[in-house]
């Protein structure tokens, strides 16, 4: 099969360079305005003003369909995130209670600590201390800096002229639908929104930060980068434009509105590992790993390489790679031989609660030492 173009179904206009070229500051600063998510994609892609296209993910939505949703607001529980389990009633049912959604000031603390002109650790700091006892930004605070792992060896410097239009579109999803960020109860959460799979279809099933990419760059240490399953390539093309060399992987089963790059290699991904001499000379980076069929866990065992980078679910609620079982817990149980280095939040969507992970090959001594 021969790689997928980079192209927009039903635009006749797009195509990546040209897209970033053309997104000006203010589209970064309000890149839905009125909150009318269907024209601005419309417009951001070249579609046609009367667009049917359906989007296939956890639902099957128009573009009209999820703007009716977006003007409903947080009707009929759409802006449901946050809840307090409140112990057993009489009846002996736990008693549920849907929690108030969180000023619009918090929402703009969270969303700040994904800014790349601001220094990430000072960020993540102010987001924490700045926060009420007792209020839902304090348990996201709390949540999010009893994972968070940044080595002082890793240092991210400021940019202000980074542009990541999903980072933008992201933002806004998050005031929209009234989200500051995941806690302990969001692993929970199994309801999504309208909005999720045109972001999937145009950009991806995660949103890659400034700080991640820098992360990912640090620790390839200038080798080359496999994107396993790399879908629709947003992730290699953004790790590109930051200079690092990437092949994109992918067997594309999966459907996607937006092409980001025009060289996926179309093959199976414990194939293509294989022929690739296990990867011992490459990173290997896995964006969103799918839970079913095993596919992770082969992967994981066929990589002869010293570094895996992991974009996925910091809790176990099965959305990515493993079942009832954390990321962290896995390679803990499974992989002894690698160490975990990083984990750092990632732009979670509404009712999620995703971070990228590194894990780095200890020498054979540090493996006998850890568990003696």
């Amino acid at each position: 099969m021969p790689p997928p173009k980079a192209v927009t179904t039903g635009s006749a206009t797009f195509s990546p360079d040209s897209f970033f070229a053309a997104w000006p500051e203010d589209r970064r600063k309000d890149p839905v305005p009125d909150n009318d998510l269907r024209t601005a994609i419309i417009q951001a892609f070249g579609l046609k003003s009367e667009d049917s296209y359906v989007y296939h993910a956890i639902a099957s939505v128009t573009l009209q369909q999820v703007q009716n949703a977006v003007a409903d607001g947080g009707k009929r529980g759409l802006h449901a995130w946050y809840r307090d389990d409140e112990g057993e009633s009489n009846s002996g049912l736990l008693v549920v209670t849907q929690l108030e959604p969180p000023p619009q000031a918090d929402i703009t603390a969270y969303t700040s600590i994904f800014n790349p002109a601001t220094a990430s650790n000072k960020a993540f700091a102010n987001f924490a201390s700045n926060a009420k006892k007792q209020s839902l930004r304090a348990s996201i605070a709390s949540h999010l800096s009893a994972l968070r792992l940044l080595p002082s060896t890793i240092s991210i410097p400021r940019n202000k002229t980074h542009i990541n239009p999903y980072l933008d579109f992201w933002q806004w999803s998050c005031h929209n639908l009234e989200w500051c960020g995941p806690n302990e109860a969001t692993a929970a959460v199994k309801n999504s929104h309208h909005i999720l799979p045109i972001f999937m279809h145009h950009f991806g099933c995660v949103c890659p930060s400034y700080e991640s990419i820098e992360i990912i760059k640090t620790v390839s240490r200038k080798r080359s980068i496999i994107d396993m399953g790399s879908g629709n390539g947003y992730w290699t093309y953004m790790l590109r434009r930051a200079g690092l060399t990437v092949a994109a992987v992918d067997n594309m089963q999966s459907l996607w509105r937006t092409m980001w790059i025009d060289d996926t290699i179309v093959e199976d991904g414990i194939k293509y590992l294989k022929r690739k001499n296990s990867g011992k000379d490459d990173v290997l980076l896995l964006v969103y790993p799918i839970v079913s069929l095993d596919f992770t866990r082969q992967i994981l065992a066929g990589y002869a390489g010293d570094v895996i980078c992991i974009a996925g679910t910091q809790n176990a609620n099965g959305y990515t790679a493993f079942k009832d079982i954390t990321v962290g817990e896995y390679f803990e149980k499974e992989m002894k031989e690698f160490r975990k280095t990083v984990q750092v939040p990632l732009p979670s969507f509404a009712g999620k609660d995703e971070a990228l992970y590194v894990f780095e090959r200890q020498a054979e001594s540090s493996i006998d030492e850890s568990t003696s």
